[in-house]
């Protein structure tokens, strides 16, 4: 046991040994950088900060992700999606439409419509007159 116990505590100190290494390598790196070779630089520096974060020394922030920005597929395509196609029907009657004048005029599946129904009310863009008939919003 007492072999493992001291065994481990060389390897403690070497490791700690090696982390003031880095960091003084780093630091000369960082005062020779020119501008224009800093991109370089911080991907060395990145690629070192797992071994500091290990010690427990500094941590790194990280970035948020990007978010793609949601396009119309109407403007793009110049073809009415099925939302478009179901909202239309709707818009058109007054009263009010439902769900087999929805089937018949959009050609449809259930499931399909069902899916539609439910994004444009969540939507705002329709709402539930009664069961099975739905009205502009």
């Amino acid at each position: 046991m007492k072999k493992i116990q001291t065994q481990l505590d060389s390897i403690a100190k070497n490791l700690a040994s090696l982390v003031d290494k880095i960091e003084k390598i780093s630091g000369q790196v960082e005062k020779d950088v020119t501008p224009a070779k800093k991109v370089t630089a911080r991907k060395a520096t990145a690629r070192k900060a797992p071994a500091k974060k290990a010690v427990g020394k500094r941590t790194v922030a990280k970035r948020a992700p990007v978010r793609k920005k949601v396009t119309v597929k109407k403007a793009l395509t110049g073809k009415a999606t099925v939302l478009d196609k179901v909202y239309d029907v709707i818009a058109r009657n007054r009263s009010g439409a439902n769900i087999a004048s929805l089937k018949e005029k959009t050609r449809l599946g259930a499931r399909q419509l069902s899916n539609a129904l439910y994004k444009l009310s969540k939507k705002g863009k329709i709402k539930s007159k009664s069961r099975g008939v739905y009205i502009k919003a």
